[in-house]
């Protein structure tokens, strides 16, 4: 069994429009030692607007990295230090999402070509913070699909003090495919993460992309620092929690109906400031998934989690919708395999 030594050994992927603090309050309930990262915010949000709005998180959540996308070193330095008295444990620059918005903001995976102005960008947030300050990046771009592209930006940002990175194990094609497309069809390629581990043996390097299960993720740990998990997380949230057991043996797997109460506190806490239960909801559809009665559990929150005075009953209602042994769930979902 690979050697489990905390957080920094599996980690949980920003992603957009889903890992926000209702998500991550869940996800830590089943796993309590996963490094969480925020969906990612732009330094200008933050820079310009409500930092609040974009910086507050539950302090269940640690520990957690906020991710920042921007390429303005002056608004990533202010974005960093409002962040820094929210007491986040690592600020994360994002170099690696593919989308048409982002790159139109000169952020993101294209930044890759420039690594002056990512080095420019770090150097000026290390300046408000003490906390790490990291990377989150591709393979390469476009036709910079080489180990000589990536090694040459992971030396840049070496220089300049970074001693975290975390690899998607994948290029980004920035012309041509959607950001949903980049998350699958361009080809993985975990050997050029190792071998850039063992180009820079003293930085940590997390991989991303395409882990699903157990077998995987002790594979990829055998070549670099920690692995970043995806859409299987939040998919299949209860894989964290399986991973989490994996890997402690001592911590006791919890029932996802025993999550279910857990989160009830919670659902009444957000309600009480005034946010609408499906906030909430959205994240635990697939809590049962591949299990029977996991149909009849994402119907029953789909369609009563946004009526008018929905509460947390819904959740306890959901449960009661599963029937086992009804005909349409009478075999494992296979919604998410």
């Amino acid at each position: 069994m690979v050697d489990y030594t905390g957080p920094s050994r599996v980690l949980i992927a920003p992603m957009m429009d889903w890992t926000d603090r209702h998500c991550r309050y869940l996800m830590r309930l089943l796993s309590p030692s996963a490094f969480l990262y925020t969906e990612m915010v732009t330094a200008a949000a933050i820079h310009h607007g409500d930092a609040d709005r974009f910086l507050r998180f539950n302090d269940e959540e640690h520990p957690l990295a906020l991710q920042l996308g921007g390429s303005n070193p002056d608004w990533m330095a202010s974005a960093t230090a409002k962040a820094n008295e929210y007491g986040y444990d690592e600020i994360n620059i994002n170099v690696g999402c593919p989308s048409d918005k982002v790159q139109s903001g000169q952020f993101g995976a294209c930044l890759m070509a420039t690594p002056d102005v990512v080095a420019d960008c770090y150097q000026a947030m290390v300046c408000e913070t003490d906390i790490p300050v990291t990377v989150k990046t591709r393979i390469g771009i476009d036709d910079q699909d080489s180990r000589e592209f990536l090694t040459a930006f992971v030396e840049r940002l070496v220089s300049a003090g970074c001693r975290k990175f975390v690899v998607h194990a994948r290029i980004a094609m920035l012309e041509g495919l959607s950001p949903k497309d980049n998350r699958t069809i361009p080809p993985l390629n975990y050997e050029r993460v190792y071998r850039l581990k063992r180009d820079f043996p003293d930085p940590e390097i997390i991989i991303n992309g395409g882990l699903v299960d157990f077998a995987q993720v002790d594979e990829v740990l055998q070549h670099v620092d920690g692995a970043m998990i995806g859409r299987q997380a939040y998919q299949q949230p209860y894989f964290l929690a399986e991973l989490e057991h994996h890997f402690n043996p001592d911590w006791t797997l919890p029932d996802r109906a025993d999550i279910v109460a857990q989160m009830l506190p919670y659902v009444e806490s957000v309600l009480a400031g005034g946010e609408s239960l499906g906030r909430v909801t959205r994240h635990m559809l697939g809590l049962y998934a591949g299990q029977p009665g996991a149909r009849a559990w994402r119907r029953y929150l789909s369609q009563h989690s946004y009526l008018d005075g929905a509460g947390s009953e819904v959740l306890s209602g959901a449960l009661a919708a599963m029937p086992v042994a009804a005909e349409e769930d009478s075999q494992p979902d296979d919604r998410y395999r």
